[in-house]
């Protein structure tokens, strides 16, 4: 089988993930963050990309996982395929990449961060049709909360964007919150955990005009909390709450304008348990798909290698 191998180098994580058609592997590392601090400066988080590859590349050798014949590698380029998006971070894999491929000698297809989360989601979740017909994604990220309609692009998928934050990510509401509370950065996985705590059941009801919402100033009430003493575990579930019913009433509005189409939840947002619990019908991936990785990356290199046959 063509074994095919994807990079991906976001803003928060270094992956390399390998797909055969049939399975994949994916070798992933967070970023060092400072302790307090929220994410890196770009030329940070690229520097620190240089220094890990390499040591993901090693690990891989290292488990027997490179030595099948490589027949095309892909990389994220930019966070959304679109014109004038772009985050130097992704420099890293897409240099690498390009230079990996010219030395195999195999062709190179470049795609979109946005784009292998879609993928990597519906591999995963069992819904590889999901690629093949046109459908409505969340992408709930620390950098990003749009709601998309996807359809087929060729190969790949196309997305355009119906919704989501006018402001600040849900991530970025999470990990500003746990910023306040003293928690790890990125804080969704603390919060989570925090949630099922909580001894009081509360949230502010945004309002949304169009499919999009503000969650801005969730940062104020957050802080008011925190300041009156409220116990972390109610802060947490005050914050999930509110960004998990605005997500629920925008999915619910935007089927009334899309009846029927299936719902697909990508990034690192989207493997929260009391999400995944709320939109019960939608299509969510495990959670380690959920959060940066570059397997959807592989699986788009693997269908641009093979016309977009069966996976």
């Amino acid at each position: 089988m063509a074994l095919c191998l994807g990079i991906d180098t976001s803003n928060y994580t270094t992956s390399v993930a390998l797909f055969d058609g049939v399975s994949g592997y994916n070798l992933g590392r967070l970023l060092d963050v400072p302790e307090g601090a929220l994410g890196l400066r770009q030329s940070d988080a690229l520097f620190q990309h240089v220094k890990h590859l390499p040591e993901i590349f090693a690990a891989l050798r290292a488990e027997g996982r490179l030595d099948g014949c490589i027949a095309a590698v892909g990389a994220s380029t930019k966070p959304r395929w679109v014109e004038g998006s772009y985050m130097p971070c992704f420099l890293a894999g897409e240099s690498q990449g390009r230079g990996i491929a010219d030395t195999l000698g195999v062709p190179f297809f470049p795609c979109a961060h946005q784009q292998g989360h879609i993928a990597a989601v519906a591999w995963s979740a069992g819904r590889p049709d999901l690629l093949d017909r046109p459908h409505l994604a969340w992408h709930l990220s620390g950098g990003t909360t749009e709601l998309l309609y996807v359809q087929p692009d060729g190969v790949s998928v196309w997305t355009q964007k119906l919704g989501g934050t006018s402001d600040i990510s849900a991530g970025q509401l999470i990990d500003r919150t746990g910023q306040l509370l003293g928690l790890p950065f990125p804080a969704g996985k603390a919060l989570d955990g925090l949630y099922g705590q909580a001894d009081v059941c509360q949230n502010y009801t945004v309002k949304i005009n169009d499919l999009t919402f503000s969650l801005s100033g969730m940062e104020n009430k957050v802080r008011e909390l925190v300041e009156r003493g409220a116990p972390p575990a109610n802060v947490a579930r005050f914050v999930v709450d509110t960004v998990v019913k605005a997500v629920l009433r925008t999915t619910d509005k935007a089927l009334e304008q899309y009846p029927g189409l299936p719902v697909l939840c990508s990034g690192g947002v989207a493997s929260n348990s009391a999400l995944r619990a709320a939109l019960r019908d939608a299509v969510f991936a495990p959670p380690q798909y959920s959060t940066d990785n570059a397997l959807g990356v592989a699986i788009l290199a693997r269908r641009a290698l093979t016309g977009g046959s069966r996976l």
